[in-house]
């Protein structure tokens, strides 16, 4: 189920026709195509956007390059290393990053199958480990529009999940709405050494149905990797044979920021930026005292508006001439108004939160009546997001439990193929505890399950189940134990008045 033996790789490398579907093996193995596409990819505004929102979120920002520009002669704008220039970096793209998959993907899943074995086996697969993963995946998803995971099988034969960075993947789909990925090809670098020289490699793979090719990137030019043959995903011992089978699928699985792959970063960018030159320019003003005030030099020769304005920028220095009035200096003084910075950049924040669909945990609603309504209003923007993020990766969770029934029917550990599998993403949401454990208290409707998956103190919800049951049980104990002790009372009170 879900693998096949190896097949050989393909090694026609006949030219391929521009409008050819992607997917063909003739395609994957055309050495020219795959230079092309990787070409295009490299610089490809989609990549691009990708590197920024990681450098971005990492705190390479835009406002660290900038340089203070003066009006020069002839009025051009030339760079002045004599001013000022503070790079001061407010990093509210990573606090929004962090906040969303918090918020998504803070807490565990929660797994419901009717089947209590096959549930224990994927709470196995999907431990700790997975769920550190699956928060990195969704990190890459809003960095870069979208993640990778790549289930796979280590060189102890254990079964796997892995995360691939998204600029390292170009993904070829079988469908337009990019639902079914048919091959993908990785560009990544690795650290080698050349004698006792350290040196960064570009390795390439091209991951099929038919396994995974193995190149190396040099000077815009793909060559076969010599030390690594075409390999297969899974390699088994038949007596004394080696088995080599592939997966059915190509064992890549996106997981989706939005459908249309767009990252987060591509919102907020400008706001971002508008934060830092906020910040830095208020205290590059601050730090200007020559420039806070202007010196007016009366009767002496002017020059050229280029001049004029570089002596301004530069000096803070004016040169006039006043015809019959004798020289002298005047002073025209320039205040900073610090709440002319502080209103730009509360409206640069808020406008960050709400393009970015975050929420503000400093909102004036929480401070006076922090009640359920103003609460579910404060999520109102970041639930939006949260809703699209879970349709999407609801959908790639289905294809990744494609993987795992194969691993677990291949390994003799049951076919569950077909079992109904429902994948929850627990939201960490601020609650109204008191508000909350109330309303359960009051629905007569509500079965007990329902009001202890509710209530907001129970992470487990089986184990509290169990441990009611066990509660009430030794309460019934407790009480046959009154009640046997009190016929017994009875029993031994009626003997005595028959004995009188």
């Amino acid at each position: 189920m879900g693998l096949f033996p190896f097949q050989g790789a393909i090694t026609d490398t006949e030219i391929i026709n521009e409008n050819i579907t992607a997917g063909s093996k003739d395609v994957i193995t055309d050495i020219k195509w795959l230079e092309n596409e990787i070409n295009k990819f490299k610089r490809s505004e989609k990549r691009k956007w990708m590197l920024i929102g990681e450098a971005y979120y990492e705190g390479e920002q835009d406002i660290l390059k900038r340089e203070r520009l003066v009006i020069g002669n002839g009025g051009a704008l030339e760079i002045n290393k004599n001013l000022p220039n503070n790079k001061i970096l407010d990093n509210q793209y990573a606090k929004l990053v962090d906040q969303k998959v918090n918020y998504q993907l803070g807490k565990p899943i929660t797994i419901e199958t009717k089947n209590g074995e096959y549930l224990k086996k994927l709470q196995d697969i999907f431990n700790k480990r997975f769920h550190r993963t699956l928060r990195s995946v969704g990190q890459d998803a809003l960095n870069g529009g979208i993640g990778w995971l790549y289930p796979y099988y280590d060189e102890n034969g254990e079964f796997v999940i892995k995360r691939f960075s998204p600029h390292e993947i170009i993904p070829y789909w079988k469908d337009s709405e990019k639902t079914i990925l048919d091959f993908a090809i990785r560009v990544y670098s690795v650290k080698a050494y050349e004698g006792d020289k350290e040196v960064v490699v570009e390795k390439v793979e091209v991951y099929s149905t038919d396994g995974v090719e193995h190149y190396e990137w040099s000077a815009g030019r793909l060559v076969q990797d010599v030390t690594r043959t075409p390999t297969s995903y899974i390699t088994m011992m038949d007596g004394e044979n080696e088995l080599r089978m592939n997966w059915q699928r190509a064992p890549l699985i996106p997981f989706k920021f939005n459908n249309k792959e767009i990252p987060l970063i591509k919102r907020v960018k400008s706001l971002q930026d508008g934060v830092n030159i906020m910040l830095s320019d208020f205290e590059n003003n601050m730090q200007e005292d020559a420039r806070n005030t202007i010196l007016v030099l009366h009767n002496y020769d002017g020059q050229d508006l280029g001049e004029f304005r570089r002596n301004l920028s530069i000096y803070g220095a004016v040169k006039v001439r006043s015809d019959g009035v004798k020289g002298g200096v005047d002073t025209l003084t320039v205040e900073v108004n610090a709440d002319n910075y502080k209103s730009i950049l509360s409206l640069f924040k808020k406008a960050l939160i709400e393009n970015g669909r975050g929420y503000d945990a400093k909102d004036e609603r929480m401070a006076n009546n922090p009640n359920q309504l103003n609460i579910r209003a404060m999520y109102s923007e970041i639930d939006l997001d949260a809703d699209g993020i879970e349709t999407e990766f609801q959908a790639s969770c289905e294809e990744l439990l494609w993987f795992i029934n194969v691993h677990l029917a291949n390994t003799g550990q049951g076919d569950f193929e077909g079992e109904n599998v429902n994948i929850i993403f627990n939201r960490d949401i601020l609650i109204n505890e008191m508000e909350v454990v109330e309303v359960l208290n009051k629905s007569p409707y509500l079965s007990e399950e329902t009001k202890i998956a509710q209530h907001p103190y129970v992470k487990d919800v089986q184990e509290e189940l169990k441990r009611n049951k066990k509660e009430r049980q030794e309460r019934m104990n407790e009480f046959d134990g009154y009640d046997d002790h009190f016929i017994e009372m009875n029993s031994k009170s009626g003997d005595d008045n028959g004995q009188e």
